[in-house]
Parts: C-alpha cells; structure tokens; sequence
C-alpha cells in the first residue's frame, strides 16, 4: 500500500485516540494538559528537596501523576498561614510590646528573632520533614 493512498488521520474507535501519518508510520496526538506555574518559596523548595532525598516513591508518584506542583504549593501555603499563626500566639505570649522597637531595639529583635526560630522550626517538624 503507497502512502498517497492511507489516510492523513485515523481514529482508534476503541480507545478514541487519533493518530496522523507521519512518514510510513501513524503517530498518537497525545499531549498533557499545561501544569500550574509556580514559585516555590522556601518551604517549597524544602518540602520537594525533602521528598527528592528522603520520600523517593512519593515524589514519584506525584510527579507521575502530575501532582508535584499542587502538593508543593499547598504545603508552602499551609507552612506559611501556620508560622504566622504560632509567630502571632507567641508574640501575645511574651513581654515585647511595640514601644520596645524604639526603646530597646536590640532586645526585640533578639526576641522577634527566638520567636520565629520557634515557629519555624515547629512547621518544619509538622509539615514539612514528614
């Protein structure tokens, strides 16, 4: 059979899949659905450098299903609204006030400083190194 006389497109009525001839042979047109484009932000990039080296067959299976990039963007938005979150309680916890930034500069941001160190480290252990 010449390839003028076979058919510029086909359709597997099967599978619904339509193939095109290139050359002698009939190619699938397949193509994925664009992801989501995003920026990871330092929990992000932890979370997935995390699963890269400690979790390889749930990195896998979220890459394979094309979930990566949903999971990354909700652990980094979750580790965020939470270290806000214990930042905040922790702070109305402590003696720092908003005069201490003028009068003892130092000493609030020390504390400022503890503070987030807590919380971060709380969120890490919580979401992120699980």
């Amino acid at each position: 059979m010449d390839s003028k006389e076979l058919k510029k497109e086909i359709v597997d009525e099967k599978t619904g899949i339509t193939y095109t001839l290139v050359g002698d042979y009939y190619m699938p047109n397949l193509y994925l659905e664009p992801e989501e484009k995003i920026t990871l932000n330092k929990y992000g990039l932890l979370r997935l450098n995390y699963l890269k080296k400690h979790k390889k067959a749930e990195y896998s299976i979220l890459f394979i299903n094309r979930e990566l990039n949903k999971h990354l963007k909700e652990v980094q938005e979750q580790a965020q609204k939470e270290i806000d979150f214990i930042i905040k309680d922790l702070k109305s916890k402590s003696d720092l006030t908003e005069d201490m930034k003028n009068t003892n500069p130092l000493y609030w941001v020390g504390t400022m400083n503890s503070i987030k160190n807590q919380a971060e480290e709380i969120v890490l252990k919580k979401l992120i190194y699980v």
